[in-house]
């Protein structure tokens, strides 16, 4: 006959025979649920020789922490998304009523749809529609719904650009202070580039007969390797009618190019102390009234020269420009003289020539933009849809960028960016997305306790 002890609690109640024995009674005040809990040991005697006091029949499944589980890990979009600024965007949704009347595909779907078509590279409606789709599982765990591609287009269409301009905004102010400098190293490059649409956009965007398209004008900080301003207009817009609009920092060192050239705002700049660095024109006279040495260890700085610009514009206008400048005329390596101007008198001349060269960085930028995220192909031909893609593709460098310096084990930020692509639906530490190589001593080429193989 088979013996059970049973402890149920306080009570402990032995049962022999078939198994339609009554089970004592229980203290009744005993609930399940509390403590002592019902849940206890049960003891077989004498069943196949196997003692099953050491198991547990019902453990507590409350307290996890000495299994051994596997972690958690969010899909890398997840964890990529989770650096935005959530409260400015439900602020500005607010203040703008971009969800107003919309019942399921809200700004904040559009948002993260726009980011995944970025991250992931996909140049379409349907090729977004498709990838979603297909993400089924994924897709919720990384915060994204399925849509249709009409409903993303209108959405693209009729969406506030204020919501998006303004979190950009928002993203830069905040990486800005993450990264605060001297006032002597507060650097700034101007420079727009130029993005090609197609025909279907010419009521807004048409340039030329056969050019239709807008330019970024950027104002780029090459300390941060990251813009602090964007301004979207269409491509046949001056570069400095949109450089006025732009705000100024005092005390900042603005450096620009020949599509700049208006002494009205190279005033304003100096007003507010600011240093600017630019070209002057090849028939750009210079009042000069004194010249400074050369520097010994630079071969390539032809002069160094300090005058005032002419009195006069154009029209017989009056120059706003009355503060002596300097110019430092420079020879490239393929022959060619720049003659840069500065309203810096004191500091030296290569340091100014190298701020002019640090132009070049912005040129680099929009290279790597281009090239890495969607901005040759749009999803939709209006201008609001065009400008929230241009202002998103911008918020996706940014988490890229911050992404990028949150983490040690990938050097470069276009690699990174290729792994980011591989692996935006994955569950993977966006940290740990390149194996790391074991570094260690060198193994022994034979053990010590072993014979070595010696060939004759």
């Amino acid at each position: 006959m088979l013996t059970l002890t049973v402890m149920i609690g306080p009570v402990t109640t032995v049962m022999a025979g078939p198994a339609s024995a009554v089970i004592g009674k229980r203290d009744p005040t005993v609930m399940a649920g509390l403590d002592p809990r019902l849940s206890g040991w049960i003891l077989v005697d004498m069943a196949h020789g196997v003692d099953s006091s050491q198991f547990e029949a019902f453990p507590d499944e409350s307290d996890m922490r000495g299994a051994s589980t596997v972690p958690h890990e969010n899909t890398v979009f997840r964890q990529l998304t989770d650096r935005l600024p959530w409260g400015v965007l439900d602020r500005l949704i607010r203040q703008t009523r971009a969800d107003k009347g919309v019942r399921e595909f809200h700004t904040k779907d559009l948002l993260l749809t726009l980011l995944f078509a970025q991250v992931s590279g996909l140049e379409s409606l349907r090729d977004i529609e498709a990838a979603l789709e297909s993400q089924q599982a994924r897709r919720y765990h990384s915060g994204l719904c399925e849509v249709h591609r009409s409903t993303l287009a209108d959405a693209a269409a009729s969406r506030p650009v204020a919501v998006f301009s303004g979190l950009l905004s928002a993203m830069l102010a905040g990486l800005a202070r993450q990264r605060r400098q001297k006032l002597a190293e507060c650097v700034r490059l101007i420079d727009s580039t130029t993005i090609r649409l197609n025909m279907l956009s010419a009521d807004w965007s048409h340039f030329s007969a056969h050019l239709c398209g807008v330019k970024a004008h950027v104002v780029y900080d090459p300390h941060a390797a990251c813009p602090v301003y964007l301004a979207v207009t269409p491509a046949r817009t001056n570069d400095i009618t949109a450089a006025k609009q732009m705000p100024i920092e005092p005390g900042a060192t603005y450096v620009f190019d020949l599509g700049y050239y208006d002494y009205g705002w190279w005033a304003k700049l100096d007003e507010a102390a600011c240093r600017l660095v630019t070209r002057l024109k090849r028939n750009t006279p210079l009042d000069v009234i004194e010249e400074l040495a050369l520097p010994g260890d630079r071969d390539n700085i032809l002069s160094d020269r300090i005058g005032f610009l002419p009195e006069r514009m154009a029209a017989n206008r009056h120059n706003p420009m009355q503060h002596a400048v300097r110019e430092v005329t420079v020879m490239l390596d393929t022959g060619k003289v720049l003659r840069i101007v500065t309203n810096d008198l004191d500091a030296p001349a290569s340091e100014i020539a190298d701020l002019y060269k640090r132009r070049w960085e912005i040129e680099l930028f929009f290279r790597w933009v281009k090239q890495a995220l969607e901005i040759k192909h749009f999803f939709g031909t209006s201008e609001n849809a065009v400008r929230i893609q241009i202002a998103v593709a911008l918020i996706t460098f940014v988490l890229l960028r911050l992404a990028h310096r949150a983490q040690s084990g990938i050097a470069g930020l276009t690699r990174f960016v290729r792994l980011i692509r591989i692996n935006v639906m994955h569950r993977r530490c966006i940290h740990r997305l390149a194996p790391t190589p074991n570094v260690g001593p060198p193994l022994p080429l034979h053990g010590t306790t072993q014979l070595a193989l010696l060939w004759p």
